[in-house]
């Protein structure tokens, strides 16, 4: 019998170490879980901060793409313009050129008139 006690001592102290094993085992499984926890709660927050981040950049853009519509507007608005003045600027250009060939011919005729006073003044001191 003495051998049987000593076998259940020797069973008692291998199931004893088992469960001090499997104990510590259990241990470090829930402190991982509570660290894998931690990590999701972590990444969580920041999956939270990036879906904010992105909602502000998506205001961004879309405030940035109405100014682009605005100034492509105001680009069409001042090309038009620029076609007007140049169109104003011609028929302007054509005035003067009337303008100078006219102030041309009343130079012609004032260097006639000239001519003709200077004559009928000789002519009447010949009188």
């Amino acid at each position: 019998m003495a051998k049987i006690k000593k076998s259940g001592t020797n069973e008692l102290s291998i199931a004893r170490k088992e469960i001090a094993f499997l104990k510590k085992e259990k241990e470090k499984l829930a402190l991982a879980l509570i660290i894998a926890n931690k990590e999701l709660a972590l990444q969580k927050v920041e999956k939270g901060k990036r879906a904010a981040e992105l909602g502000i950049a998506n205001k961004e853009l879309a405030f940035q793409n109405q100014e682009k519509e605005k100034r492509v507007v105001e680009l069409d608005i001042a090309k038009k313009e620029k076609k007007k003045r140049a169109t104003e600027l011609g028929i302007a250009n054509k005035e003067l050129t009337f303008q100078n060939k006219e102030k041309g011919k009343r130079a012609a005729e004032l260097g006639i008139a000239n001519k003709e006073l200077t004559f009928q003044n000789k002519e009447k001191g010949k009188r």
